[in-house]
């Protein structure tokens, strides 16, 4: 196993990680990753396989838990209860009784709400140079899951403050500034969502949160704080993901000179996933010493899944750094796999595959104002801005 390191922070990698990813791919599928103090995974086919492998999951093994810094308790108290970071039985009975509410026929059902919400914020746009970022990719997907959800649209600002807030706990650029607002987010969140709740027990609507709350399984129900924080999960990844992609598409079409149209959109949004995808790394915990496809993992193990990287594996896809909006479609890893494939991956695939057709028919002569850059949230990957003009 070959030690590599490279500072997820450094400039130039976090404009362009490609590069990095293919070299691993090349001198072994696994390397110690010294920066991360972890192995990596860095070809599709082993990553596909551990993201399925019950022998791997996000639960920490018992002997390897830390006391919880009491400054720190209140973001890992919704922590607990969310269903990414549980195996079985609890991740099942939670997944279970999420999807009981969160169902495709739910979410098929706000197509037109999107194609109309895409149509509005289009509408609005400066006529001068502007940002697409605040003003069409973060608006689109925080507006829908409020909605879904039942929660006031008056409150997207402060979803978007508490949820970017939040993820920066996940991100290599971590301090402890990032951790106070991350913590005092999350009581904010944790207030908001626990009158909410209260108030839809009270007054049922035909809303996500109602449902979730009458959602049972076995006879069982979810409990406040499971109510509490799978609202605050499905409001922060459906944000994140959906902002990333939407705006990562965007400027990779407008690069390579295409626009995003209705006969072969679904092509197009699953070639910019497997091309530039908004999360690049996922880990999982290694639960017995095993050997998988020659290659030796211990118990305790902590193991990046580069789900960047894995677009990228020639074995899999010709000529994989170009980008093709018209490739046939194989399966990516872009929203995970295995029991903890992103619940919210539909609904992602859907405001795409709703709102990119839209803006390149309103806005034929789209262009960029200036070279996009990419914000140092690793491992995330996302842009600080994109300014275009009409």
């Amino acid at each position: 196993m070959k030690p590599i390191s490279q500072s997820p922070t450094d400039p130039e990698f976090v404009q362009n990680p490609y590069p990095f990813y293919d070299i691993c791919r090349q001198e072994t599928a696994l390397v110690y990753w010294q920066d991360y103090g972890m192995k990596a995974v860095f070809d599709h086919d082993t990553v596909a396989h551990i993201l399925k492998d019950k022998r791997f999951g996000r639960e920490i093994p018992t002997e390897m838990r830390r006391p919880i810094p009491d400054r720190l308790r209140a973001f890992y108290d919704i922590e607990a209860h969310s269903m990414l970071e549980l195996e079985a039985p609890r991740h099942t009975r939670l997944r279970g009784l999420v999807l009981r509410a969160f169902t495709s026929r739910r979410i098929a059902a706000l197509g037109p709400e999107i194609e109309q919400l895409s149509h509005a914020l289009i509408d609005q746009f400066p006529t001068d140079d502007f940002d697409l970022i605040p003003t069409f990719a973060n608006q689109i997907p925080v507006i829908i899951i409020a909605r879904l959800l039942g929660v006031p649209e008056s409150m997207a600002p402060e979803l978007l403050r508490w949820s970017n807030d939040m993820v920066m706990m996940y991100q290599a650029k971590r301090t402890s500034a990032d951790e106070d607002r991350a913590v005092q987010s999350s009581r904010e969140f944790a207030d908001f969502m626990t009158g909410y709740i209260k108030e839809r027990r009270n007054e049922p609507a035909d809303d996500l949160i109602t449902h979730l709350i009458a959602a049972e399984a076995d006879g069982q129900k979810l409990s406040t704080e499971e109510l509490i924080t799978t609202c605050i999960l499905l409001l922060n990844a459906g944000h994140e993901a959906t902002v990333h992609t939407l705006g990562n598409g965007i400027k990779t079409l407008l690069e390579h000179g295409h626009s995003a149209t209705e006969d072969s959109i679904e092509t197009c949004v699953e070639e910019i996933l497997r091309f530039d995808p908004p999360l690049h790394m996922f880990t999982r915990f290694c639960y017995e010493d095993i050997t998988l496809f020659d290659r030796s993992f211990q118990r305790g193990d902590q193991v990046a899944l580069m789900l960047g990287s894995t677009g990228r594996d020639p074995k899999v896809w010709e000529d994989p750094n170009t980008f093709d909006p018209k490739r046939p479609i194989k399966k990516n890893t872009a929203f995970g796999g295995g029991i903890h494939f992103c619940v919210g991956a539909p609904l992602a695939r859907l405001e795409l595959q709703k709102a990119l057709p839209i803006l390149f028919d309103r806005c034929p002569n789209l262009t960029l104002a200036h070279p996009p850059r990419y914000a140092n949230v690793y491992h995330f990957h996302g842009l600080e801005s994109l300014s275009v003009r009409r």
